[in-house]
Parts: C-alpha cells; structure tokens; sequence
C-alpha cells in the first residue's frame, strides 16, 4: 500500500531516535491516569519537522496529554538527557522517559526524581520500568514523593531538570525554575520548554536569536542553564519557536523574522 492509497501525507519521515524508549504496559490507574498507545501517528517535532511515529504511548488525565513518546516530547526533553552528569534531579516523573535515559548515561552517577502525585508513583510501580534497563542503571533511580517548589535534596545536585508543566509554556515559568534552583542549588539547569522561554526573553531585551544573543540572554535570566554545548543550539532554538512559538512572545516584544 503507498501513503497516498493509506491516507497518510506524502513524504512523511518516520521518526527514529538512537536514546532509549522503554516498552510501556498500557491501561488506566489511579486518580484518572491512563496510558494509550497509537500504531501510527503523525506529529511534529519540538525543533524538527512533523514525522510518522510508530507505536506512540500516552500519559493522559482527564483528556489532557501528560507526556508522550511523540517527537515533540522527547526532543524537548533531549538536550538535558544528553548533557546529563553526576546527580542529576528531576522534578516531575511522567512517562519515567528522562529519569531512564539519564540512568542510563555513563557520566550520571545518580538520577533523583521528585513527583507529588502518589497516583503517578503507583503506576510507575506497576510499569517497573527499571526491570527495563541493566542494573548498573537501575541503581542510579531513586523515587521520592515530594514537591518540586519545597523539595531540598540531602546531597549536592549537578543537574536540575524540572518538567512538571501541562503547556509548553507559562509566563511565569523561569520564576518557577529560579524557585526550585534556589532550594536545589544546582550546578546546571535543564528544564522543559526551556528554548522558548530564551527565545521570548531574549527577543524582549533586544537581543538576536543567534549565540551570541542567547548567551547574553542566559546570563540575564540568572540561571546556570545547559544547551549551548549541543551543536547547533541556536538552530535547534529557532526551530523550536518557528514550531511552537505561535507568537507568544512577553509583552512589547516585536516577533523576529525567523531564517
């Protein structure tokens, strides 16, 4: 069958990654939490263009997409998996994608992860996850209940990746981060959405969206964060806002011209 007779768009990439993408048990749990999966779905990526995804797996409540296997998602959450190191905390623990890749990093000593929802926590008990991965990175994971805005960990934290928000965005979102650093104290910061909020409070203060313009932009928003040593950051940027911006940008901003 050709993608024209299937239906399907063509010219359609399919979507391949070479991190880490756990098998997930689907069915509901508690508090409304489901996971569903999907054959073959179409969607864009967080910095890429939109692909053919194969077997996609959701978290939902409520009709709300938690987190998926969707391009989107994983890019968004790709760069802070990548340059992870030493003890690297993560707020929020949704599908557990992040906190396994993390372990699985062999300059990650070990992952923290931080969820309030008991709900989220039962069900990641059920999946085991870890059963996944080989022990070595099994013992790297450690679960707590607890609150992402109170939490203070009992030992240094070289990384913090905070991913506890349904939208992409919110405009109060680096107060939230520098909230949780100033309990954590981390060496580095990588958290969900995080391009964006460069973008749009780069663009604020005059700044080009190019290395030199998010440099700046970091070292005014205060924040030890981590990014730029990925190639291409700038680029990948870009192309993040060209996907996902959709001109939301901080009051009195002017939208750049995007190349």
């Amino acid at each position: 069958m050709t993608m024209q007779e299937s239906g399907l768009p063509p010219g359609l990439e399919f979507y391949e990654t070479d991190l880490f993408i756990p098998t997930y048990r689907l069915g509901d749990g508690d508090n409304g939490w489901r996971l569903r999966a999907a054959a073959l779905s179409i969607s864009p990526g967080y910095w890429t263009p939109t692909r053919l995804v194969r077997d996609m797996v959701a978290l939902l409540r409520h009709g709300d997409t938690w987190m998926s296997t969707s391009p989107m998602e994983l890019e968004s959450q790709e760069i802070g998996v990548r340059l992870a190191h030493g003890h690297v905390l993560i707020c929020g623990m949704g599908m557990g994608w992040a906190a396994v890749n993390c372990a699985l990093r062999p300059d990650v000593t070990r992952v923290t992860v931080v969820e309030l929802d008991p709900a989220i926590l039962a069900l990641h008990r059920e999946l085991d996850l870890t059963a996944q991965v080989p022990p070595s990175a099994r013992a790297k994971l450690h679960l707590v209940q607890g609150d992402a805005y109170s939490f203070v960990p009992d030992q240094p934290v070289d990384l913090l990746m905070p991913d506890i928000w349904l939208p992409l965005m919110n405009d109060g979102r680096v107060e939230e981060v520098r909230h949780m650093q100033a309990n954590i104290q981390a060496g580095a910061v990588y958290f969900w959405g995080q391009e964006l909020e460069i973008a749009r409070h780069g663009v604020a203060w005059g700044y080009d969206l190019d290395d030199a313009g998010i440099a700046a932009t970091i070292r005014r928003l205060d924040l030890p964060l981590i990014g730029p040593a990925i190639d291409d950051y700038a680029g990948k940027l870009r192309g993040a806002v060209r996907q996902h911006m959709r001109g939301r940008w901080l009051p009195g901003s002017v939208s750049p011209p995007l190349v």
